[in-house]
């Protein structure tokens, strides 16, 4: 067993099909996609999420059909390639979308951004989807894991719980498998203080979700039960949802490694 947190690495897709931004063929996204799936599984990560972060503005919920089409068959592809374990983000909030797609292609997790409550977001309100989504769940008699944010990035919530009580509702009401807990940003981590706060609050993994970089990883890497890794430090040039670093990505693997939890 590691002595370190479960590391997730990020598949930042380009724009997809249907997209505005879009240039590149399916074809080209796949082996764009597989380039950096070989990059994170040599780096060592024990997973990685494949989200459409090129697909901005993004849809509340209602994700195009043409857009559910590319990322089935992209995430088909990672996962008959690698042996980590491969999890779905359809943004902005297509969480029965990730969780369909993460079923049919035997994946093992999704990440779902608002499962429970109501946040004010860039794409207006938005509102959970347990009920829905905890319903297909069980229809399906799926194995998938539900990763879900509390007090997710990019948006206010409209129910403002203290984070801790938030928690509380987000595992014993909303049904999640692992808490999410991240900064007010992507490029921003969240306080110390507040990952103590949710980890005494729950019995669930408590799962980092913005701002992991070099410099602040060794604190969370003594708390946290998961990291999920994707910002500036870990990107090529420092690009925003750009390819993957390989170097910064196995230097983090092995210092957590190191790290007494």
């Amino acid at each position: 067993m590691k002595n370190r947190p479960f590391i997730i690495g990020m598949i930042h897709l380009p724009p997809l099909p249907g997209s505005p931004k879009n240039t590149l063929s399916l074809e080209e996204i796949i082996n764009y996609a597989k380039s950096e799936g070989e990059k994170l599984e040599k780096a060592g990560v024990d997973g990685v999420i494949v989200e459409n972060l090129g697909d901005y503005p993004f849809f509340k919920d209602n994700i195009p059909p043409i857009t559910i089409a590319s990322m089935s068959i992209i995430v088909k592809e990672v996962r008959k390639s690698f042996n980590f374990d491969v999890g779905v983000n359809v943004l902005r909030n297509g969480c029965i979308d990730a969780f369909s797609i993460a079923h049919v292609t035997n994946s093992q997790f999704i990440r779902c951004n608002i499962l429970i409550g109501a946040y004010v977001t860039d794409q207006g309100i938005i509102e959970g989807k347990a009920a829905e989504l905890l319903r297909l769940k069980r229809s399906l008699n799926s194995n998938v894991k539900i990763f879900a944010d509390i007090h997710v990035k990019h948006a206010y919530p409209l129910y403002n719980l203290p984070i801790e009580l938030a928690a509380q509702d987000l595992a014993e009401r909303g049904g999640a498998d692992a808490v999410i807990v991240s900064g007010p940003r992507s490029s921003l981590p969240p306080s110390i203080e507040n990952v103590k706060k949710v980890k005494e609050s729950i019995n669930l993994p408590v799962v980092i979700g913005s701002g992991i970089s070099l410099e602040n990883f060794r604190d969370f890497c003594k708390i946290a039960d998961g990291l999920i890794i994707g910002e500036k430090d870990f990107k090529e040039n420092g690009e925003i949802g750009g390819p993957s670093k390989f170097e910064a990505y196995k230097y983090l693997v092995e210092e957590c490694t190191k790290i007494e939890r």
